[in-house]
């Protein structure tokens, strides 16, 4: 009996000392991490109801004026592979601005990404998101009423918030994120909408992705919602892995097709497909899927 005290308390002291570790990782990550956005950002935005926003800001190498998209990050903040990103979709004719919408955090943990999603708040993103997109419209060389917003994961969700809040988006593209399925809310969207999502997404399920198909159909909101066979969450990573081809290219090109036809057209050129082409696609959700989907990339409430 003695034993499996001693037992029973050496495990209790493990588990506690390893809570403690990841509690205390958020903290000294933040500290050790102070620099990170900094040194991945070239631009500061003013912004009338925060702090100056940092941003990375990539241009054409064509004279403008050009179409602008505003990428948004993942859970982890800004990083390099959103920097490549937005350079490699600057080469294809777009003023690009990545924002640090969690003000100059930016992590590789997952304790220390799940403190940034879940201490701010989308009215703050929203708000600082308004002072880029203000600052998008001032500049010479950006067409003002070709203004689209894409995101990956946090950011996929964040597009799709963002474009429910302001009216002058001219075009969404959410990969593998979700805010609402909900037409009533859906029907607010100002422009067309692209949603990547994996088919072996832990974190969405495949329930949700036809439902927000369903909801953007009945609010009449022009779309196209793409599920990749076999794909997990954040299966778009780098542009260096996106140009090795495969589904990453695949679901790049295609958000390289509909950002044209949206943005680079006088009057959008944008069409839906006929009919999905993934009815038969099942999901299985993990507990680090549900845990993801609860802070990060999930249904709203």
């Amino acid at each position: 009996m003695r034993l499996l005290v001693r037992i029973l308390l050496w495990l209790v002291t493990i588990i506690a000392g390893l809570i403690i570790l990841v509690l205390l990782s958020i903290p000294v990550d933040g500290l050790i991490g102070g620099g990170r956005v900094e040194q991945l950002t070239n631009t500061t935005i003013p912004n009338p109801d925060g702090p100056p926003i940092r941003a990375f800001v990539a241009r054409p190498a064509t004279p403008g004026p050009h179409p602008a998209v505003i990428m948004i990050h993942e859970w982890w903040g800004l990083k390099a592979e959103i920097v490549g990103k937005a350079e490699a979709l600057a080469d294809e004719g777009y003023v690009v601005i990545a924002p640090d919408t969690f003000r100059g955090s930016s992590t590789s943990l997952i304790p220390r990404a799940i403190y940034q999603v879940s201490t701010t708040s989308p009215a703050q993103v929203n708000s600082d998101l308004d002072a880029v997109f203000a600052w998008l419209v001032g500049q010479a060389d950006v067409l003002p009423d070709k203004i689209g917003i894409m995101g990956f994961c946090y950011g996929g969700r964040t597009s799709l918030l963002y474009s429910l809040h302001n009216a002058n988006i001219a075009a969404t593209a959410i990969f593998y994120g979700m805010a609402t399925t909900d037409p009533n809310e859906l029907r607010a969207l100002p422009a067309p909408v692209l949603g990547i999502f994996g088919g072996s997404d832990s974190s969405i399920p495949v329930e949700e992705v036809r439902a927000l198909e369903s909801g953007l159909n009945q609010a009449g909101i022009p779309n196209q919602i793409s599920l990749y066979d076999g794909q997990p969450h954040a299966f778009v990573t780098s542009i260096e892995a996106i140009r090795q081809g495969g589904p990453q290219q695949q679901a790049w090109n295609e958000l390289l097709t509909f950002l044209s036809d949206a943005l680079q057209q006088t009057k959008s050129a944008f069409i839906p497909p006929q009919r999905p082409i993934w009815q038969d696609i099942s999901s299985v959700t993990t507990w680090l899927g549900a845990l993801h989907h609860r802070f990060v990339c999930g249904l709203e409430g």
